[in-house]
């Protein structure tokens, strides 16, 4: 099927016509749809539309389009089915994708589920739901075609040809010893364009990467990024093979944990499904938890306001850069706790290296520091002279050297902490370096002005 380009009100026509209850326009408009924008579509629905909408798919198109949803939308559309439909859909589902969808699913979807399956996929989605969760069992596919380590390449292709039509993928081939341990892999471009008589032994790469099903998923699909893999063999812990893991599914799981870490930077809980279709209330939900932590951890900043209240009396004049120097660390030290964060999840960093970040960061911050003190010393001289210049300028270098050391700390304490280093990150490091950094500021208006 040929899908041309298509407006942007597509989408509300589709609504349009659901509404009219046009079913034969709805289906027209559908048609002309690939799945993963059918998919989009289906997300941005109440959940009756969104059911009479999958039903005016076909089988294949539904299948399609099903892989496409979130779990969340996935469930909803489940349960809007009637047996029949609901038992084809999920059994011609693959065991990943079937896991993936009851990774969160409510207890009544599971049980329906799996009994709608044949005992063979009942069994192997069992398996899968097995491992510990967020595992890279979790996510592998077990459909996998593998070679013997004493076959010939026509005897390999036959079987690619006997056996692909069931797999997920054929484009990386493991290859076993006769104790069905994994020796390396073979790509099928290798097999392909070998000489018939060849043997697997010869062309076998025993040095590509593998994982146990017991293994963080998200280690997993990053090490495929990194090594540039298409599919990754899984292993248990007498390597055996018992599934691999696919580049698609590793990609949902990079995507899971960098959506989930833009969430905790910024304050808030993540949440599944589409934002379109979340509530207002939905939304305000997941984010109203953080909003009053950091409203509870920001009344420091008022303590310690009160704690010197004594100074600001002999100085009223400090007063009027509080907001410049505590927006300017907490700033700074965003910057330094977002960066950490995104070098401990691509494997830039680890933990040992805590030290030498903390190091880095410092003279970062200083530099940054003494770059913002020379234009907050012209700006205080301007407004209140060169007596408090000097306290904002001086104030301004150790509140960034400061901001950004415990920026770039804290995320790789919180890992070694087997916290989220997510979670620590920008907004709760931006509320310390607040309170913190009017401490620095006034305890330096002392020093250098003699209160």
């Amino acid at each position: 099927m040929t899908y041309t380009q298509l407006p942007d009100e597509l989408p509300s026509e589709l609504q349009d016509a659901l509404e009219r209850h046009d079913l034969r326009d709805a289906q027209h408009l559908l048609g002309r749809r690939p799945p993963h924008v059918i998919a989009d579509d289906l997300a941005r629905m109440d959940a009756v539309e969104a059911v009479v909408a999958f039903r005016l798919l076909d089988k294949d198109q539904a299948i399609a389009v099903f892989e496409e949803l979130d779990p969340v939308h996935q469930q909803a559309v489940l349960m809007g089915l009637r047996d029949v439909a609901f038992r084809e859909l999920v059994e011609d589902l693959d065991p990943d994708d079937r896991v993936r969808m009851l990774r969160e699913a409510p207890a009544k979807v599971v049980r329906r589920v799996l009994a709608g399956l044949s005992a063979r996929e009942r069994q192997v989605t069992a398996a899968l739901l097995g491992y510990p969760e967020g595992s890279v069992g979790r996510y592998m596919t077990p459909e996998v075609v593998s070679l013997d380590l004493d076959m010939t390449v026509r005897q390999g292709l036959d079987r690619v040809r006997l056996r692909g039509a069931d797999a997920e993928t054929v484009y990386t081939l493991p290859v076993l010893d006769s104790g069905r341990r994994l020796t390396g892999v073979v790509t099928l471009r290798e097999l392909v364009l070998r000489s018939p008589d060849d043997e697997v032994v010869d062309l076998v790469v025993t040095g590509a990467p593998r994982v146990h099903a017991a293994d963080p998923a998200e280690d997993a699909s990053r090490l495929m990024r990194e090594t540039n893999a298409l599919a990754l063999p899984v292993v248990d812990s007498e390597e055996r093979l018992v599934g691999l893991l696919t580049i698609d599914d590793a990609v949902e799981v990079i995507e899971e944990a960098d959506t989930e870490d833009v969430a905790r930077q910024s304050g808030s809980a993540p949440w599944l499904g589409h934002y379109m279709a979340a509530t207002v209330w939905q939304l305000a939900r997941y984010r109203v938890v953080w909003l009053l932590l950091l409203l509870l951890a920001a009344t420091l900043t008022v303590t310690v306001t009160e704690a010197f209240e004594s100074t600001l009396e002999k100085v009223t004049q400090l007063a009027t850069f509080i907001p410049l120097l505590i927006g300017t660390g907490g700033n700074a030290g965003a910057q330094a706790a977002t960066a950490a964060v995104r070098a401990l999840a691509v494997g830039e960093v680890r933990i040992s290296d805590l030290p030498a970040v903390v190091w880095r960061e410092c003279r970062v911050g200083v530099v940054l520091g003494t770059m913002l003190a020379s234009l907050g010393m012209v700006l205080g001289t301007l407004f209140v002279g060169a007596h408090i210049a000097v306290v904002v300028g001086v104030a301004l270098v150790i509140i960034c050297g400061w901001a950004a050391t415990v920026g770039g700390a804290m995320p790789l304490l919180a890992k070694r902490l087997h916290i989220d280093p997510a979670v620590v990150s920008a907004p709760m490091v931006t509320t310390l370096v607040d309170a913190t950094g009017l401490v620095i500021y006034f305890l330096t208006a002392r020093a250098v002005l003699g209160i």
